[in-house]
């Protein structure tokens, strides 16, 4: 196994992204493994057990996925929504190495389960979107595929596989605490990177199947396990692949970019009778980041000012 960088430290077990190829068989991959960053994020909000747990996981999928930009300032925008289900809103996203979410969710109707609910009772008939936006060129990419399957792993597949039409697994978990969780994305390269032809029109991929069949491999417990090397699960996967090449570990952070200044700017947008509506009785207009669950209040007369 051939590494890009030094041999990862003890700290770097949890809160990295850590990129990796395997050139003979032309795949390429991520895995990533939250803890600290994780229970920053969580303990924002009193969720149930069953709302961390999604969340959890998405967030661990946006730092898949966001790892994956080559734009340093690239955003990658991970969301889902339901008109009828538990779960109204969750939204991640990632932005150079920070990442933060948020569930909306009817407390009544989760209160109400008998049992722990499954994705499609978390989200209903709900759709998952994930975008990308390249700061460097000022594009967007997004792809939309309906929310199906039996978690939120499984979506994910769905959306390389109807959006994206790239070979891919995608394996997600988290460990009974709740505090820390892990995933892995391994991908058949697409068109382009190596001069062959679109892969979905292929009936077989033998070179995929066989790096799938080892991916499957993976077990839970290795994804969450804290005194677990990242390269070393890669290791425990791949190390009789002729070469596979680890990249440069991404450390991973919490990262809600609101702020005081940014808030009183965007409201000072606003025209003074606008702003006259929002305010109450005190002359403060309110503003709550759902990410963070901090409120900002801006004074009036500072706006005027």
């Amino acid at each position: 196994m051939v590494s890009d960088s030094d041999t990862l430290s003890p700290a770097a077990h949890l809160d990295q992204a850590v990129g990796f190829t395997i050139p003979d068989r032309h795949a390429r991959g991520r895995v990533v493994r939250l803890g600290p960053v994780l229970d920053d994020i969580l303990s924002a909000h009193d969720y149930p057990a069953p709302i961390a747990r999604i969340l959890s996981e998405a967030l661990v999928l946006a730092g898949l996925l966001g790892a994956m930009l080559k734009d340093a300032g690239g955003q990658l925008t991970l969301q889902a929504q339901t008109k009828d289900g538990i779960v109204d809103l969750l939204v991640c996203d990632y932005k150079g190495g920070e990442l933060r979410g948020y569930v909306r969710f009817d407390k009544d109707r989760l209160a109400a389960q008998q049992q722990v609910p499954h994705l499609q009772e978390l989200f209903g008939e709900g759709y998952l979107a994930i975008t990308f936006d390249q700061v460097a060129t000022g594009e967007r990419y997004q792809g939309i595929v309906p929310l199906e399957g039996a978690s939120l792993a499984e979506a994910a597949e769905s959306y390389f596989g109807q959006s994206e039409q790239i070979p891919s697994l995608v394996r997600l978990a988290v460990n009974d605490t709740g505090h820390v969780a892990g995933g892995i994305l391994i991908q058949h390269l697409p068109e382009g990177e190596e001069g062959r032809e679109r892969l979905h029109t292929r009936l077989d991929h033998p070179e995929w199947e066989h790096v799938r069949a080892l991916a499957e491999t993976t077990k839970a417990h290795e994804l969450f396990d804290a005194d677990l090397p990242l390269e070393t699960l890669l290791w425990r996967l791949f190390h009789e692949e002729e070469e596979v090449r680890v990249t440069n570990g991404i450390a991973l952070s919490k990262g809600c970019r609101c702020s005081f200044e940014y808030i009183q700017s965007v409201i000072s947008r606003f025209g003074a009778e606008e702003r006259g509506d929002m305010a109450d009785d005190d002359g403060f207009i309110s503003v709550d980041c759902e990410f963070c669950s901090r409120v900002f209040p801006i004074k009036m007369t500072d706006l005027d000012a």
